[in-house]
């Protein structure tokens, strides 16, 4: 009987501790560290950092565009199994088309243009060399003030996925989206990405990539701003609230990944498709998620090989990449395939042109091409993943500033609100999309911009930055 009572004791014990766990744990307030890192070559100097902001212009030489023609000319192609389609990747006799697209028909020059349209901007943070797109509205209503918004990519994206959104933000009134809300746009490109300069030192990861945006909007004057992101873009937006909590009005994601799954996610995943409501499940959350072994774990297991060689080894495979443009556009062409919908699969050539042009996609490859910027790119999964899933401060941390959530019906990954809530302790918005998939500003750009516009909306008339 002794045993008894020891036992009984032990079991006392463990709720006991797991009542005052609760009790005390659930008030996660603290903020996110500023991460103050200097990211240059060697010794950081002594003397102070120039901040000033100076003019950006893309340019290719004549030299860079041959030596691109010869490599081209020189592809080596492998013939692909029949009847593959886009099965075990990128389907070559579609490739082959592309890349004769690429050598005949696709003007870089014009792209460059359409790249300058918008002004762009370098400025030194931390050591590094940052690009940044920055658009203000062309024109402001009388007592109209501009809201800034900084609009964060993601891999293997760029500052170009926004092209097609910009003009609907900073000019809502003459697409048809009214003048109530008019922005002032901010697309930087992450550091290792594009423009930007790649980081020479180890460890810099999302947490750096938010504190070097947060350090970019006060150079630019802005005290309190909108963000938005999807992708990698999600994470550094993500951060970027806990860190500057009061600076960050509303956070509008069109991805959202949680990282810390407990028990109550178990049973949600094993019984939410019968007791839907048990779980503040709605039908269109049973819908994408369900039968959950085909839709999560399969898909996990299936597309996520390139996730696992850039979080361990990204150098040795972008050393491929980097040497051959039909390499790079066979590896990011398959993604811009897959991750819009994932039954382009079945098709010969990917449904790649269903969504996007073939001008499109090859700007945003030229963008990697010329930049040479696809090894360092992939290098911030290693920085964001080595340590394990949700092993980071940021992973334990919750977000309180007002969030907009646009759940895209083809993302990879579909997350309910009511995961998402435990993470983002104030949705003021979630919307399942009727279209569209991970590129959501490139692929469907007014679609993203009206429930952007409606979450600033309803952060505005309800003053909701004001109650964090």
């Amino acid at each position: 009987s002794s045993l008894a009572g020891i036992m009984l004791l032990e079991v006392f014990l463990v709720l006991g501790t797991l009542l005052i766990y609760f009790l005390f744990s659930k008030k996660n307030d603290e903020t996110l560290p500023f991460k103050d890192g200097w990211w240059g070559r060697g010794q950081k100097p002594e003397t102070k950092e120039d901040s000033s902001i100076r003019p950006f212009k893309v340019e290719t030489a004549e030299e860079e565009l041959s030596d691109l023609f010869r490599r081209l000319d020189q592809a080596r192609f492998t013939e692909p199994l029949e009847n593959s389609c886009f099965h075990y990747g990128t389907n070559s006799v579609h490739l082959r088309k592309v890349v004769s697209y690429w050598k005949n028909q696709f003007n870089w020059k014009k792209q460059v243009e359409v790249l300058n349209k918008y002004p762009q901007f370098k400025t030194k943070i931390q050591g590094i060399d940052i690009h940044f797109v920055h658009v203000k509205p062309p024109h402001l209503p009388e007592g109209k003030a501009a809201k800034p918004l900084l609009m964060v990519h993601g891999w293997p994206g760029s500052f170009y996925e926004f092209y097609k959104i910009i003009p609907l933000l900073t000019d809502p009134a003459s697409h048809g989206l009214g003048d109530e809300h008019i922005f002032e746009v901010i697309c930087p490109s992450i550091p290792g990405y594009g423009f930007s300069e790649a980081p020479h030192k180890k460890d810099f990861n999302s947490v750096s990539a938010a504190s070097v945006f947060y350090e970019l909007m006060l150079r630019l004057g802005f005290n309190e701003f909108y963000t938005q992101g999807g992708d990698g873009g999600w994470l550094i937006c993500t951060n970027l609230a806990q860190i500057a909590p009061s600076h960050v009005k509303g956070l509008h994601l069109n991805m959202v990944l949680v990282s810390k799954l407990g028990l109550s996610h178990l049973l949600s995943v094993l019984l939410g498709r019968y007791f839907p409501g048990l779980f503040g499940f709605q039908d269109e959350d049973v819908r994408r998620m369900f039968p959950f072994l085909k839709k999560w774990l399969y898909k996990i297991l299936s597309e996520f090989g390139y996730a696992h060689i850039q979080t361990t080894k990204p150098d040795t495979v972008g050393c491929g990449l980097n040497d051959s443009p039909v390499g790079l556009a066979a590896y990011i062409l398959e993604k811009f395939s897959s991750w819009t919908d994932m039954e382009f699969q079945n098709l010969e050539d990917g449904g790649l042109e269903r969504k996007f042009s073939l001008d499109d996609l090859l700007t945003n490859i030229m963008i990697y091409w010329v930049s040479g910027c696809i090894i360092s790119s992939m290098r911030f999964y290693k920085e964001n993943l080595q340590k394990g899933i949700g092993a980071q401060k940021h992973d334990k941390l919750t977000v309180q500033v007002p969030t907009g959530i646009a759940a895209f019906p083809n993302e990879i990954l579909h997350i309910p609100q009511a995961w998402a809530r435990k993470k983002y302790t104030n949705i003021v918005s979630f919307h399942f999309m009727p279209r569209g998939g991970h590129f959501a500003a490139f692929e469907e750009p007014e679609l993203l911009a009206k429930d952007i516009l409606q979450f600033v909306d309803k952060v505005e008339k309800e003053q909701l930055w004001k109650k964090k």
